[in-house]
């Protein structure tokens, strides 16, 4: 079992949701290994940061994410989401390409 990982939970999120908009938290939580609640928790961390934010779709959500907001550390500041997305998923769908 791997004790890290290079990447955190929150990028783990973000990354299932823009490859999925329409996913559930629980499908992202199983995917990503965390507990459904974590992932509530992260998303609103997200949408806290104006990184994704939610619209309601019948009885889903869809989360769009906005691509050109910028990485927070210091260290990676000078890159965006989007570059995160592409390195990590490229050819996967983006929810708001420019």
């Amino acid at each position: 079992m791997m004790n890290w990982t290079f990447l955190t939970n929150h990028s783990h999120v973000l990354i299932c949701l823009a490859a999925d908009p329409e996913a559930r938290l629980r499908d992202v939580a199983a995917q990503v290994g965390i507990t459904e609640r974590a992932v509530q928790k992260i998303v609103a961390d997200l949408e806290e940061a104006a990184v994704l934010s939610r619209e309601r779709h019948g009885r889903r959500n869809h989360y769009r994410i906005h691509t050109q907001q910028s990485l927070r550390h210091p260290i990676e500041a000078h890159r965006t989401v989007q570059d995160l997305l592409r390195m990590v998923a490229p050819g996967r769908r983006q929810a708001d390409r420019p």
